[in-house]
């Protein structure tokens, strides 16, 4: 369905964790002249009952709720124009395809889906149906990506040879993947594709290029079985009402955190899940420490490292071309507390609020022959992932102007996708995989 001429694009939001809250808000409170939030689809209905409680703090009515088996019986009574799609990785592909088939439009989170069968089943569907996913790579968004890519674009460091891209996960976020169902990567795709999706369509995006060929080496080298082997290992399943987390810094405690609390703590009847397991506890089937060598298709090469248990979180990226190099550094926390180690980034708002440790960021270009040069940059800020979250919900949501064209669409998605995907198949056989071997685009 399109919205008509008018009057404001129908929402309905599919997966109420608290991926949804930074969503929901935008929609209600920022961008209510452009869209209307219509009805909520979960599994749970306690989950969205919490959510439906906060929108009564907003100021905003509660609104329908709908079990996920409903979904396109909401669509047609809710007279739904787009879908939010934050439910869990691996069911993204169901709600997309259903979504367009109604006539809907979709915004879903990143990663688009998990694997190359479910990618291949949402650009089906889009080009059967005409209609539009845009993916949610807010990291286009930061002000300090727009402007490596304008500087990029306009030929600061000539050809671009290569790229080196660090990201380390601090040991409050990084291990906040190992407590919940991130952990099992028959959901997730494991961090090369929930996490460094991210990163790779930042790539894709800064060179206009897309991925050729992965390489890549990955392990479980820290979280799981392997605390007893580094002295962290605590006798317990889940963190709650369990003595042995009492003083465990890597214990979520979701009786501290409110929103936590209501919507998964108060939820766990409905469906079962735990929110809180325990890092180091059996069953973790995803890597947390990734070496990726890849080459795209200028014949730039990008080497990556994501490490998911560092003393602080942050990235670097350094691009070095035929006229010079373009580095980025990044602190979004100088170390961990322990006072806070248990806590989470942001609280539950999914990376709202900044970490309390500090935190920089440099911009410098280094041409040949001349001095290097540090880069200022207008509106970053350390809240709402650098201020990216704001900026796009203004321009999906609010129907903002886009001039650099940031928005993701579904083949922006897959290229993203495949990268990780590529890797996580190298990480299998130990040999270079050819992206064009897992999906072919058009």
């Amino acid at each position: 369905m399109s919205p008509q001429p008018g009057r404001p694009a129908r929402y309905a939001v599919v997966g109420t964790g608290a991926r949804a809250e930074m969503f929901v808000r935008a929609l209600v409170r920022d961008h209510a002249d452009t869209a209307e939030l219509v009805a909520f689809a979960d599994v749970n209905q306690a989950r969205m009952d919490a959510h439906n409680r906060w929108l009564a703090e907003l100021g905003h009515p509660r609104v329908p709720t709908y079990h996920a088996g409903d979904f396109t019986a909401m669509l047609a009574k809710e007279r739904v124009d787009v879908v939010l799609v934050t439910s869990v990785d691996v069911t993204h592909d169901e709600y997309v395809v259903a979504a367009l088939d109604a006539g809907c439009d979709v915004v879903t989170e990143k990663p688009m889906t998990t694997d190359t069968r479910r990618c291949q089943r949402i650009l089906d569907a889009v080009r059967r149906t005409g209609r539009r996913v845009t993916v949610a790579f807010n990291y286009r968004y930061n002000p300090l990506h727009e402007q490596l890519r304008r500087l990029l674009a306009d030929g600061a460091v000539g050809e671009i040879g290569s790229v080196h891209f660090e990201w380390l996960l601090d040991v409050r976020h990084g291990a906040d993947y190992f407590r919940r169902w991130h952990r099992d990567k028959a959901s997730s795709g494991g961090l090369m594709v929930h996490k460094a999706s991210h990163h790779f369509d930042l790539v894709n995006w800064w060179l206009s290029a897309t991925p050729v060929q992965v390489y890549a080496a990955g392990r479980l080298f820290f979280y799981g079985e392997n605390g007893l082997r580094h002295g962290y290992a605590r006798d317990y399943d889940r963190a709650h009402a369990s003595p042995d987390a009492a003083d465990d810094p890597f214990a979520l405690h979701l009786a501290e955190h409110p929103r936590l609390r209501e919507l998964y703590l108060d939820a766990e009847s409905a469906d079962g899940y735990h929110r809180d397991r325990n890092v180091f506890a059996p069953g973790v089937s995803i890597e947390d420490d990734m070496a990726v060598l890849a080459t795209y298709s200028t014949g730039a090469t990008m080497t990556y490292h994501l490490t998911a248990y560092a003393p602080w979180e942050g990235y670097r990226v350094m691009v070095n071309g035929s006229r010079g190099r373009l580095e980025l550094e990044v602190s979004e926390s100088e170390y961990v507390s322990p006072a806070a180690a248990g806590a989470l980034k942001g609280a539950a708002l999914h990376g709202d609020q900044a970490a309390a440790e500090g935190g920089s960021a440099t911009l410098t270009l280094r041409p040949f022959w001349s001095p290097p040069r540090r880069i200022e940059v207008d509106g970053y800020t350390r809240h709402g992932h650098g201020g990216a979250d704001a900026r796009m919900t203004q321009v999906i949501f609010g129907g903002v102007p886009d001039p650099l064209h940031r928005a993701a669409s579904a083949r922006d998605g897959a290229l993203a996708l495949l990268t990780g995907l590529a890797a996580n198949r190298s990480f299998d056989t130990g040999a270079p995989v050819r992206v064009a071997d897992l999906l072919t685009l058009d």
